[in-house]
């Protein structure tokens, strides 16, 4: 218990310390890297939890005397499209599109060997699809690669790796959207760590959801 509250304090330093930080990032002929002064997409998202029995019988359900609903509005509702050969709780690819965004999900099992921030044979291909959508949709807000990591080992050694792979994801990217003749982009390239997840770090399957690199825009018009 004393192990997970200094973690947690951890993090929320290192949360607190990240605003305006400045991501240094070198890539000749690529996009430019700026302050990342943005939380990922995912932020404030507690781990899927088992959903609360509700008694619809309840009388604290029925509107009191004299009530009235409030005004209907449109939700930022998202879609969520799995591209994975691998069950559906541990997608390799997974896309989220919201009225504002568009953020691809890459497990770093599909990106990287075990513990390194060398991206493999078949990453590339993965990327170059991403740069082909953004440039197909003619993107002209910043591109966010943000790196997550596991709670397994130090969480100085999640902040590390998330970085690393992050920046390898982003001079890929920067390099394919060149070759497409669309250099002009501005990224925000960050490690969060173990910050973040997006599943329960209790065991493997969550763990394996949680390592990932999210690609996010904003389309035009969004």
């Amino acid at each position: 218990m004393r192990q997970r509250a200094g973690r947690q304090a951890r993090q929320h330093a290192r949360t607190a310390a990240a605003i305006g930080a400045v991501v240094l990032v070198l890539a000749a002929g690529a996009g430019t890297a700026v302050a990342d002064d943005n939380p990922p997409p995912s932020a404030g998202e507690p781990a899927p939890s088992a959903p609360v029995p509700i008694n619809t019988a309840s009388p604290n359900l029925r509107l009191p005397e004299g009530a009235t609903l409030a005004p209907p509005k449109v939700l930022d509702v998202v879609s969520v499209t799995d591209q994975s050969t691998v069950a559906a709780s541990q997608p390799e690819q997974r896309q989220e599109t919201s009225n504002s965004t568009v953020t691809y999900a890459l497990q770093s099992e599909v990106l990287f060997p075990r513990d390194s921030a060398t991206l493999s044979a078949s990453a590339t291909s993965r990327i170059q699809a991403i740069a082909n959508d953004i440039n197909a949709r003619h993107v002209s807000s910043p591109i966010r690669v943000f790196g997550f990591t596991d709670d397994l080992g130090s969480s100085e050694h999640g902040d590390v790796l998330s970085k690393a792979r992050a920046n390898a994801v982003y001079k890929v990217l920067a390099m394919e959207l060149t070759a497409l003749g669309d250099a002009s982009h501005t990224f925000q390239v960050r490690g969060y760590g173990e910050d973040y997840p997006i599943a329960d770090n209790t065991d493997e399957t969550g763990r394996r959801q949680n390592r990932r690199v999210e690609i996010t825009f904003t389309p035009p018009g969004a």
